[in-house]
C-alpha cells in the first residue's frame, strides 16, 4: 500500500511541476505581450503627437495663403523632383 501512494505521490508532483512550468510560460507570454501593448501605444501617442504638430502648422482653411492642390488642373511646379 505503501508503494502505491509514493507513486501516486511521485505522479501528483510531476503533475505539479509542470503545471507550475506551463503557468510560468504563460506568464512569460502575457508579460511579454503586455510590454508589446505598451510599446505601440507610446508609438501611437507619438504618431499622433506628431500628426498635431504638422496640423498645427498648417494654415487654417479660412487663410487665403492654403493652396487648394485640386484646382490646379495638372500645372507642373518647376521645383518638383522628376522621376527621370
Amino acid at each position: 500500500m505503501s508503494e502505491l501512494t509514493n507513486q501516486s505521490l511521485n505522479r501528483l508532483q510531476e503533475s505539479l511541476a509542470r503545471l507550475e512550468s506551463k503557468t510560468r510560460s504563460l506568464q512569460d507570454a502575457v508579460s511579454a505581450a503586455h510590454q508589446q501593448r505598451l510599446a505601440l501605444e507610446a508609438k501611437i501617442e507619438d504618431a499622433q503627437t506628431r500628426i498635431q504638430n504638422i496640423l498645427s502648422k498648417l494654415p487654417p482653411q479660412d487663410d487665403g495663403r492654403q493652396m487648394d492642390l485640386l484646382s490646379n488642373g495638372g500645372a507642373k511646379d518647376d521645383h518638383e523632383p522628376t522621376s527621370h
